[in-house]
């Protein structure tokens, strides 16, 4: 099926969004946004992408249910190709039986492009409770872009979130969170407070094993990022509406280094968080909630603190945005929201794709 570039609305940047100054002293970059275009809106409820390059194509994925944001069976990833990133078509749709699958990952590890998915337990219909004991994490794969295979379940996953992917040397690496010691709790105050962040560890993509923990208490959403010698950045959302962190550890990451996230007007909740590597800068993104509106908004990361480079075009339910370069000054970020309308005025959640252009 292919999926033609709706043809608005269009949002044109309209100057230069400088960051503040370094601790070094040097300006970060400067971005522009040179357009945000519509890419995916089939469905009322279209959420949390990722992006990558893979074999020549660009591949975008996403979630679509059509109950909504919750936790619902009815809900499926979908994966999409582009040669240019304008024009899309869909090349694989997946769900699991009886499991809500949504925060899908990518994930380039031996010769394989995965995807990867949490699942939480359903049964036929919405749970009355969620249960994070009973999550599971599954994968798709494919060697060329265009034959896929799964879902398969990912042996180890078991009571396990698994969120953002990394690899670095023979190992790939998966964010998992997990209430201590798989403690039987009661309600969802009570297990958030037990939510912890582990690194899971594999040889193959599809067998994990524990290897840190990394956030023991008020465990999130963390991406992370590996440097060729090893060194491991990570951006991690904290539980409970709390201050995002920077985390900083060296193989064989027993040892991790903590830091609340300060931007420019203070402290930084970070929904949903992207951290890639661009030019040799770190740039970071996910929603940002002030006096109750959230943003899909971009930042560059230096120490510890959060610069802003730009406010996406969004609102309401938003963010969980995916990156790719498109070379040395060129970048497609993708991410969801929820603030235009339908035809019959109904909110709808799309999918969103921002082209940058960078500035030294």
């Amino acid at each position: 099926m292919l999926l033609a570039v709706l043809p608005g609305p269009w949002f044109i940047g309209g100057g230069w969004v400088s960051g503040a100054q370094a601790a070094s002293g040097s300006e970060p970059p400067k971005v522009r946004v040179l357009s945000v275009r519509r890419v995916y809106d089939q469905g009322p409820h279209n959420a949390f992408t990722d992006l990558c390059q893979f074999g020549g194509r660009y591949y975008l994925t996403f979630r679509n249910c059509p109950d909504g944001h919750m936790v619902y069976p009815t809900s499926s990833i979908l994966i999409l190709a582009s040669d240019d990133g304008r024009q899309w078509e869909q090349v694989y749709r997946f769900h699991v039986d009886k499991r809500d699958t949504r925060d899908p990952h990518f994930l380039q590890f031996q010769d394989k492009l995965f995807v990867y998915t949490g699942t939480w337990y359903c049964g036929p219909a919405k749970p009355e409770k969620y249960e994070m004991n009973k999550l599971l994490g599954y994968a798709v794969w494919t060697g060329d872009g265009r034959d896929w295979q799964g879902p398969k379940m990912l042996e180890g996953t078991y009571g396990h979130y698994v969120w953002r992917a990394a690899s670095h040397a023979d190992k790939a690496y998966l964010c998992g969170r997990r209430k201590h010691q798989f403690a039987e709790t009661k309600t969802s105050a009570e297990r958030n407070q037990l939510v912890e962040s582990v690194m899971l560890e594999s040889d193959d993509g599809f067998i994990w094993r524990y290897r840190a923990m990394f956030q023991p208490h008020l465990g999130d959403e963390t991406a992370f990022l590996f440097e060729p010698d090893g060194r491991l950045l990570a951006i991690a959302r904290h539980g409970g509406g709390g201050n995002a962190q920077v985390l900083r550890s060296r193989p064989p990451y027993r040892d991790w280094q903590r830091a609340d996230l300060v931007g420019s007007k203070g402290d930084h909740s970070l929904g949903g968080p992207l951290l890639a590597s661009w030019n040799g800068h770190y740039l970071v993104g996910g929603r940002q909630t002030s006096k109750g509106k959230s943003v899909t908004a971009l930042y560059w990361l230096v120490d510890d603190t959060l610069q802003p480079i730009v406010e996406l075009p969004s609102s309401g339910d938003n963010s969980y945005p995916g990156f790719v370069s498109l070379g040395h000054d060129r970048a497609l970020v993708s991410y969801y929201s929820s603030h235009e309308k339908d035809s019959a005025g109904k909110t709808r959640t799309a999918i969103y794709l921002a082209e940058l252009e960078m500035s030294e």
